[in-house]
């Protein structure tokens, strides 16, 4: 049937999908996209198949840690796009927003029993995993899982990657076997089915939906959520992602190589909140990229586990794919090989070791969760990538790493240090609670990194980095007035 690869298919129970079905569900929760979204298009290829109309549930519930403002106010603008993208279709979109906590409690296993089958998506992160191993027990309907977080599947690999080298190069090696297994632009043009006109009464009582106007206007008021992390200036949705992109390939992209790194230039994408909610497809910046350099396979060079040379591409092009196919794309193999990945157990042996040798340490100074959140330490540079965070949802990318090096410093000991990481990072961040920002803060611990000398106190073995070290690289000046105090 498919024209999705089975390698990112995955059946999540061994029922089959019943043949007097009333209709398809594709459960949208973390591909919050119709465009480029394996996913939506192998839901669309069961409704055809089945002659059964298509529903597409979106839902955000409050019932989980780090709720916040800020990130369902990102989410609501993507389903106000997603709402405008598939009324035109001929899939019926059913969006909801859980008010109370388990407001939500039973809702998509209710109405799955008059399905044929639900479809939803493989995300290795958060609460998904649990989730998914909870329902899999429980429902009596057909559930599948498809994968469309990255260019290459999750599941084509048996091996769990500890550096970088050696997954580029195995990227390197299997990006020809996947370079022609690309999602549909658009998978809802192909949808025939024909439209539902409404779910059943009863449930749409009890999980009542949202009107397009609704979304836009909603006040995050009335939920149970933390309302002290406030949304950013930075608008989520898939209308804002696709101007993100096209304006980061047609006037950034050209000197990103050199320009990602310093402070007080605005070099990185942007792009990053938006692969995380899934507003926007990894699949789709590669291929704009690749327009932009009118590349095509045929000029893939040798894989040499190298960062440039292998697409002949320019250099920053490269670069940027590097963080994409690269660095992104380790961390969702962490993620689905290892269900410790947010843990500290799993560190490398040779961190660990080296952390453990130094935890007695004295520290230069202690500071509490308090004082990292309020940004009150010694050291104004890392203040001002901390109230970044907190204020812009983001932190530079350079900055970011200085930052948890500091807090690793800082605290009492290496654990402590990942806990501080972790909590602010997920709080505060548009794009945490991701395998990016996983591999970010546990690259602060030796994670995809090795051994590096002189050892150092506290430190060890681990890469060691300081604020006048990086003041010495690049201007901070402008960047320090712009998030005083």
């Amino acid at each position: 049937m498919s024209t999705v690869p089975n390698c990112r298919v995955t059946a999540l129970n061994p029922v089959a999908p019943r043949g007097d079905g009333e209709f398809v569900i594709y459960w949208m929760t973390a591909f919050r996209r119709t465009r480029y979204n394996f996913a939506l298009q192998r839901a669309v290829e069961w409704s055809n198949q089945l002659n059964r109309p298509l529903v597409i549930i979106e839902a955000i519930r409050i019932h989980y840690r780090w709720n916040s403002d800020r990130f369902h106010r990102f989410m609501l603008d993507g389903m106000v796009d997603n709402a405008a993208a598939i009324q035109a279709s001929n899939a019926l979109y059913y969006p909801y927003v859980e008010l109370q906590s388990k407001d939500s409690q039973g809702m998509l296993e209710t109405i799955s029993k008059r399905a044929c089958i639900v479809v939803s998506d493989d995300f290795p992160c958060f609460f998904h995993p649990t989730l998914y191993q909870r329902i899999a027990k429980h429902w009596s309907c057909a559930i599948e899982l498809v994968d469309s977080n990255g260019i290459l599947p999750m599941r084509a690999t048996e091996r769990t990657f500890t550096v970088a080298h050696s997954y580029r190069r195995y990227m390197q090696k299997e990006i020809v076997n996947h370079i022609d297994d690309w999602p549909e632009p658009e998978p809802l043009n192909a949808l025939k089915a024909k439209k539902l006109k409404e779910l059943p009464q009863v449930f749409r009582e009890r999980w009542p939906s949202c009107s397009q106007r609704d979304l836009s206007q909603f006040s995050l008021g009335k939920l149970s959520i933390d309302h002290s992390v406030q949304p950013t200036d930075v608008k989520g949705g898939t209308r804002t992602a696709e101007k993100m992109l096209a304006s980061f390939v047609g006037k950034k992209l050209g000197n990103y190589s050199e320009d990602r790194n310093e402070p007080e230039k605005s070099g990185s994408s942007g792009l990053s909140p938006y692969l995380h909610f899934g507003h926007l497809s990894a699949h789709e910046i590669f291929e704009q990229i690749s327009a932009t350099n009118r590349w095509t396979p045929a000029k893939l060079g040798k894989p040499n586990g190298k960062m440039h040379g292998f697409w002949n591409m320019t250099e920053s092009s490269e670069a940027i794919l590097d963080q994409l196919l690269t660095w992104r794309e380790i961390g969702f193999n962490m993620c689905w090989r290892d269900p410790n990945y947010d843990r500290y157990s799993s560190l490398p042996n040779w961190a660990k070791t080296t952390l453990a040798e130094h935890a007695s340490d004295p520290r230069p100074v202690v500071y509490t969760m308090e004082q990292f959140e309020m940004a009150l330490t010694h050291d104004e540079l890392w203040n001002a990538a901390q109230r970044q965070l907190v204020r812009d949802g983001v932190i530079h990318n350079y900055l970011r790493m200085l930052w948890g090096k500091k807090i690793l410093h800082w605290t009492a000991s290496p654990e402590e240090s990942l806990e501080v990481m972790l909590h602010l990072n997920n709080k505060y961040a548009l794009d945490g609670r991701d395998p990016n920002s996983y591999s970010g803060i546990f690259w602060i611990l030796g994670r995809y990194d090795r051994a590096w000398g002189p050892e150092r106190p506290i430190f060890g073995k681990v890469r060691y980095m300081t604020s006048d070290s990086t003041r010495s690289k690049f201007s901070v000046k402008a960047y320090l007035k712009r998030y005083s105090a």
